[in-house]
């Protein structure tokens, strides 16, 4: 769990803070062993120095962070609030509950915002709940699921954040119809060759509960214009 490393990193700077008795000790430096300690905690600090504001929820309590931290590499089992293995099992239900709000979250903003995106001049609603708008109409043929097509588009979150786009990157994607998420598969085979549309995808149409890479969230409603350029057609 990628929060839970962060954490577990940032508690290593933990060691040059303030603990919760006072001034930790200044670095020695006189081994070779102390140096190379003193190097892991320095360089581990500059690493994850911001890493603890990607906590969710409250702030972090850097104080109780440095006790925990300091009774662990201790061993100090009679000052702990926590055995190690309730601590673990403590911080995998923190972030999981705090995915699943985040979640919910992301699903009622999706869901406000097609609500009120429908009742917007041109825009078009499908029985799946899929949103599109013509900008551009095509006069070409319309592919079926089985065909391979080739288009432009952009991809961008409901805040305006672009998270893919063909037209950036200055080359086309080729893909078959059916090989992609649903709302793209039903969108384009409404759309005739040579067509433009500006499409809102629910995220039961998108990525899901699942989301995808590190832009796109759990739940998310998805925005993308998509230039229909040409269907494939085999040599």
């Amino acid at each position: 769990m990628k929060k839970v490393s962060v954490l577990v990193a940032t508690a290593i700077v933990a060691m040059g803070l303030t603990s919760c008795g006072g001034s930790h000790k200044s670095a020695s430096l006189k081994t070779a062993a102390d140096s190379v300690s003193y190097a892991i905690g320095l360089s581990t600090g500059a690493g994850y120095k911001d890493n603890l504001k990607t906590l969710p929820g409250d702030p972090a309590n850097v104080d109780d962070l440095i006790a925990g931290f300091i009774q662990g590499i201790k061993g100090d089992s009679s000052a702990m609030k926590m055995t190690p293995q309730a601590a673990q099992a403590y911080i995998q239900t923190y972030f999981m509950e705090a995915s699943a709000r985040d979640a919910k979250k992301t699903k009622e903003e999706g869901e406000k915002f097609l609500a009120e995106n429908k009742t917007k001049k041109d825009v078009i609603t499908t029985e799946s709940g899929l949103q599109y708008q013509v900008v551009t109409e095509g006069t070409g043929e319309k592919p079926t699921a089985d065909d391979k097509v080739k288009v432009h588009y952009t991809g961008t979150l409901l805040n305006g954040t672009v998270f893919d786009s063909s037209v950036e990157r200055g080359e086309p994607a080729e893909f078959g119809v059916g090989q992609v998420i649903k709302g793209w598969t039903e969108v384009l085979q409404l759309m005739p060759v040579g067509s433009k549309y500006i499409v809102w995808i629910p995220s039961e149409l998108a990525y899901g509960e699942r989301g995808a890479g590190g832009d796109i969230k759990p739940n998310s409603t998805l925005k993308f214009e998509i230039e229909l350029l040409e269907i494939v057609k085999d040599k």
